[in-house]
């Protein structure tokens, strides 16, 4: 069996092809369709279907955003137990000053790495996306979707 193709910046955002191809396009189609129902034969029923697509939609990227809030508080424990292992004195000491989204990108830093990236991260209080330039030998994430 080939090996997989290594994570990298390049590389590491993923889809879900049942989730965001399919059930997306989906909710989509639905919810043109009940437009073009409301349009042709206004009435009661079609106005109540075209809420319920909406109500729909709205559930589908509610549930993502849950999903990825929960993905992001596992991330920040598991993170904040690596770098109170790794960093010393004043950066262990503030490590609570890091964002979500930087707990998030700092993931990908390898153990070696993370001090230092963690150091200049919270001195120049870089975004997940300059984190993750700045890493040179990536740790992949592959729970992640």
């Amino acid at each position: 069996m080939p090996e997989p193709t290594p994570q990298t910046y390049a590389t590491h955002r993923r889809i879900d092809p049942m989730y965001h191809l399919v059930g997306f396009g989906l909710f989509v189609v639905a919810f043109v369709m009940a437009i073009v129902h409301a349009v042709m034969q206004p009435g009661l029923a079609s106005a109540w279907e075209l809420v319920a697509s909406v109500g729909m939609l709205v559930l589908f990227f509610r549930v993502r955003v849950y999903a990825l809030h929960n993905q992001d508080r596992l991330i920040r424990l598991e993170e904040t137990l690596r770098m109170e292992r790794l960093a010393g004195g004043v950066l262990k000491s503030r490590i609570h000053e890091l964002s979500p989204g930087q707990f998030v990108a700092l993931r990908f830093a390898p153990d070696e790495e993370l001090p230092g990236l963690l150091e200049q991260t919270l001195a120049e209080d870089l975004d997940r996306e300059a984190i993750k330039k700045r890493i040179r030998n990536w740790r992949p994430d592959t729970f992640r979707i």
